[in-house]
């Protein structure tokens, strides 16, 4: 085989896994598939899929910026390869985006449910534009082949240069605006990438991307097909990347110091040791290669320094993404084998995409030679057992296909059954909360909740006769049931009663009038109460009358019983006058996931930023 045959084979095995995996996500969600939380909503699929890739498609706005609105005809050759992976970046951003939203069926809502408040509102609408800009400019490229549409094809090239100029507009907005999706997370992100000026990092770290996406590509490309590299227009990309990587690196080392937080960078944290290690990579080892004459006109030193700021940018959107909020959030995130193989599998079928579009149409000066383009060639037998798959063309077909078929069975059966049908973290099981005089309420175990003064609120609404003001119910034979044990689903309303159990000859084996009063219509009405058989089940001065018998989340029971008195005692209380807010109870985070000082400047920083202005507003 071919090396370009070799290529697509692997492409297709993985676009095959992820295939499975994709079907997966749609029927039962992403907690099968994912190892995301509440605690950690933006992971891999964010980080990289999105925010990514939507800075490594920006060869496309930067390319043809050089040559329509600079002038630089040698780019050229450049030009279409470069517009033609950033139309597929843009669709391979839209189509990660659909896995990782929750309903991603209500992804049109942007268009019609304005927000023009949210960042995110500006991004959305920038990038479905610029991806229309993109297929505008690019459709005469596959038009040159239909006759039947040369009148289309002419319309569009006399409109060519404002949908570049429209195109670079809308690129130099959403690939900053990205950064400003960050700048409401001050709390979360660590101050060695916080900074008010995100959006310009974010542009300008897009353009020195997008000239190395480039170059990459056109590597990648021409050693697949085994063409002459286009070395002498890769050295001066790369000049170009060296300065604007070394304003990029000014940008960054100034905000730091103008906010007096250099020292950070040497402090020995994880955080600090993360952040050298994607300024060397991505940033200064870069400029050295390209600065130094012998390397940047050199293959390998293209190789390797394009490699390295693709890697090191990509890497910096995944720690402002996630993947460095772990030490102020405390949760431990790893991507799923699940959540690896989508990306994959996204990056997969825009490649192959790509090689089709370069083998069937006029992208290059030189279209390469299909290696499948030779039906009348006999077939070649090297040994008698050996059969023939047809001609190249069906033969590759064939192969590709089995590699597809055997990759998706492999998927599936990859893919555990434990985790589907616990139906992710929409259903999270919820767990006793640690006791003592405070409580630290932790319903699901992730390590945040509500420090919870038990004794304290025993005190205050009469002593131990005040319990069933909050416990109005026990489990049968038990005389201190947790709500836990009733409300046992985080997020869902969960069965308290058991009518299957009751009825079982293997559990209660009670039949329909033990409960059910005769003659009447079996339904809730004409059924006992539970104390009528449990007399233990009410906590002792209860006034609760058992209405159903689905328990409510136990988020809701615990919202509902806590707010509804805070709101009725609220005027009895001046410093808890906003007592019904969420951040009146949810300021801090569990204290086994942190150092006291830590907790100190977290609760510092989100009482400045989120909780200071949640009352001023209020008031």
């Amino acid at each position: 085989m071919s090396r370009i045959n070799i290529v697509k084979t692997i492409l297709w095995m993985i676009v095959g896994l992820a295939s499975a995996v994709g079907i997966t996500r749609f029927v039962f969600g992403l907690g099968a598939t994912t190892n995301l939380n509440d605690t950690t909503p933006w992971g891999l699929w964010i980080g990289f899929d999105v925010m990514g890739g939507v800075a490594l498609a920006a060869g496309g706005f930067v390319i043809t910026a050089i040559f329509y609105i600079m002038r630089r005809e040698e780019f050229k050759p450049m030009v279409k390869p470069a517009v033609l992976t950033a139309f597929l970046g843009y669709i391979a951003v839209i189509v990660s985006l659909l896995f990782d939203l929750g309903l991603p069926w209500n992804i049109w809502h942007m268009m019609f449910y304005w927000n023009p408040h949210s960042p995110l509102f500006e991004v959305g609408w920038c990038v479905m534009l610029y991806t229309t800009v993109l297929l505008l400019e690019f459709s005469p490229v596959p038009l040159e082949k239909a006759s039947r549409y040369a009148r289309v094809r002419e319309f569009l090239m006399k409109f060519r240069f404002p949908l570049v100029l429209l195109g670079i507009m809308l690129s130099t907005l959403h690939q900053s605006s990205l950064g400003s999706l960050i700048l409401i997370m001050p709390f979360k992100l660590p101050d060695l990438w916080y900074t008010s000026i995100l959006p310009i990092q974010f542009f300008i770290s897009a353009v020195a991307l997008g000239l190395m996406m480039v170059s990459f590509e056109s590597l990648v490309s021409t050693w697949l097909y085994r063409r002459k590299p286009e070395t002498h227009l890769i050295a001066k990309l790369g000049k170009a990347a060296a300065w604007v990587l070394g304003i990029y690196l000014a940008v960054k080392l100034g905000a730091l110091i103008a906010g007096g937080r250099f020292g950070l960078i040497f402090s020995g944290s994880w955080e600090s040791f993360v952040y050298i290690s994607e300024l060397m990579i991505g940033v200064i080892v870069p400029i050295i290669i390209f600065a130094i004459p012998r390397f940047k006109n050199s293959v390998g030193g293209q190789w390797l320094g394009a490699f390295m700021v693709v890697f090191g940018i990509a890497f910096n959107r995944i720690n402002v993404g996630g993947l460095t909020m772990v030490g102020t959030t405390g949760d431990f995130y790893v991507p799923s084998w699940m959540e690896i193989s989508l990306t994959l599998g996204v990056i997969s079928s825009a490649i192959l995409v790509f090689l089709f579009m370069i083998e069937k149409f006029h992208i290059w000066e030189r279209p390469p030679a299909n290696p499948e383009a030779d039906p009348l060639k006999l077939p070649d037998f090297d040994r008698s057992s050996e059969a023939w798959l047809g001609t190249p063309e069906i033969s590759g077909r064939i192969k590709y296909s089995l590699a597809y078929v055997i990759c998706f069975a492999l998927g599936l059966g990859l893919i555990s059954g434990d985790k589907i049908y616990s139906h992710g973290i929409e259903n999270v099981p919820v767990r006793p909360a640690r006791g003592g005089d405070s409580l630290f309420i932790d319903g699901n175990r992730d390590g945040f909740g509500v420090m919870f003064a038990h004794k304290n609120h025993e005190k205050v609404l009469g002593g131990e006769k005040s319990c069933a003001e909050c416990h109005h119910l026990n489990m049968p034979l038990d005389k201190q049931s947790g709500c836990y044990n009733c409300h046992r689903l985080m997020y869902e309303s969960a069965d308290a009663f058991g009518h299957d159990w009751h009825a079982s000859p293997t559990g209660s084996n009670l039949n329909c009038f033990a409960c059910h009063t005769p003659g009447l219509e079996k339904t809730a009405s004409s059924v006992k109460d539970c104390q009528d058989c449990h007399n233990d089940l009410l906590v002792a001065g209860a006034p609760i009358k058992i209405d159903q018998y689905m328990a409510p989340a136990y988020a809701d029971a615990m919202h509902g019983l806590c707010l509804d008195c805070h709101k009725n005692r609220a005027v009895q209380f001046t410093d808890k006058k906003n007592i019904d807010i969420c951040s009146a109870c949810h300021k801090s985070y569990s204290p086994d996931h942190f150092k006291p000082e830590m907790l100190a400047k977290l609760q510092d920083r989100y009482f400045n930023h989120v909780l200071l202005p949640e009352i001023k507003d209020i008031e």
